[in-house]
């Protein structure tokens, strides 16, 4: 089983919903999930204001974020788990990570739809 931490924003309305979703679907408790919204862990390698920024995943030692982070927790989940391997794929990542950057662009109007 991979290591997996997911560095996720408490205080965002929209990140809260997601990782209570993905809390859920991991039954086998293969995720940790940590909140950075009041600072990152001492043990974390990167800035708090870099993992409000974008999603950041602890997968096996390596940090990816975005999309990559992403299909990572995926991969982490039985369920989701194929999506994650689809998402290796090189075009699909890209693709992935294109609609994620195009996500951060309005996610601060979502976030204020959905009550943060």
């Amino acid at each position: 089983m991979a290591d997996v931490t997911v560095f996720y924003d408490g205080a965002c309305p929209l990140c809260r919903r997601e990782i209570a979703l993905m809390q859920r679907l991991d039954r086998r408790g293969a995720i940790r999930f940590t909140d950075v919204s009041e600072g990152a862990p001492e043990s974390c390698p990167v800035a708090a204001e870099d993992l409000l920024r974008r999603f950041h995943v602890l997968e096996d030692g390596r940090m990816l974020t975005g999309a990559a982070g992403f299909a990572a927790m995926w991969r982490a989940i039985p369920l989701l788990k194929p999506f994650g391997h689809l998402a290796r794929i090189p075009l699909v990542e890209r693709v992935l990570e294109r609609l994620y950057v195009a996500f951060l662009r309005v996610r601060p109007r979502l976030q204020r739809w959905a009550g943060g």
